[in-house]
């Protein structure tokens, strides 16, 4: 475990994925605890793929692959590459067993940096294959709602009109069911995720912000660059997930074809493909 500090803002991460595992602003952790019993992710980072295949499987140059949901880098130990008070860099590289199901050579990075209220979070993927590289990406941390997640709402800087998309196990549906409209403001319901997990396509804002509305206390999600926003907890758990994600799962009746994959990144040989995003912690 690496710890990071400013003297205002620390952090834990986990070699184990490059996972952010506390986030604390003036002692008080804003992260999710990761309780095995309940769910012990806390913010898993989701490469090459973000959310599931159809078959748990894509094909490549004729050749098919099984991966499964949400890909491997969350299960990889990363090299620390560079450490300080305040920010690190860790480094994996693909490897024999990655090639085994995802054909592609890299270098993946996770940056991150303390700011004074909160933590900066940046991927970079260096391409390494001789030729086009096809991947997604995207962050899923789950922060803390000790009193349940009805004490809180999602504010977006924009007034959205938004369905989320249906989920067929780990798959879309081409249907959706209408959320908000023309609004600001998404009261948080624990029904919503009786199923599974908010899915948005069609999202304007580039941030936002979940607010206690009985203490004013909120974290704000920065996220320029990632088309695609989902909201996920486990059913009556204490925690929500905010997550920006570059890629998005199959729809049902996708062919499997890696190259023709909704949301998925190209990156020409030798290429750098590099998106940020930012967390800050508003207290009470």
């Amino acid at each position: 475990m690496v710890t990071l500090g400013n003297g205002t803002v620390t952090a834990e991460i986990n070699e184990t994925g490059a996972e952010l595992r506390t986030l604390n602003k003036n002692g008080k952790n804003y992260m999710w605890q990761g309780i095995p019993e309940i769910w012990s992710g806390v913010a898993p980072l989701l490469f090459p793929i973000c959310g599931g295949l159809r078959d748990d499987k894509f094909v490549y140059k004729n050749r098919e692959y099984i991966l499964n949901k949400h890909g491997y880098a969350r299960f990889m130990r990363f090299e620390t590459e560079q450490l300080d008070e305040g920010s690190v860099t860790f480094l994996h590289r693909s490897n024999s067993e990655t090639l085994k199901c995802y054909p592609f050579e890299y270098e993946l990075r996770v940056t991150y940096n303390l700011t004074q209220s909160g933590i900066r979070v940046t991927y970079a993927v260096d391409n390494e294959t001789d030729g086009d590289m096809y991947f997604s990406i995207g962050s899923h941390e789950a922060y803390a709602t000790p009193t349940g997640i009805e004490d809180y709402d999602i504010i977006f800087p924009e007034k959205e009109t938004l369905s989320s998309v249906m989920l067929d196990g780990n798959v879309l549906q081409k249907n959706a069911i209408p959320i908000i409209k023309n609004s600001n403001v998404l009261p948080l319901y624990d029904k919503y995720f009786l199923i599974d997990a908010l899915v948005f396509k069609d999202i304007r804002s580039r941030e936002v912000t979940l607010r206690n509305r009985k203490t004013g206390a909120y974290v704000n999600v920065k996220f320029d660059g990632k088309p695609y926003f989902l909201i996920w907890h486990k059913h009556t758990a204490p925690y929500i997930c905010l997550e920006p994600w570059a890629g998005i799962s199959d729809c049902q009746d996708t062919d499997y074809d890696i190259t023709k994959k909704e949301g998925i990144i190209k990156l020409e040989k030798n290429g750098r493909y590099e998106i940020s995003h930012e967390i800050t912690i508003g207290e009470e």
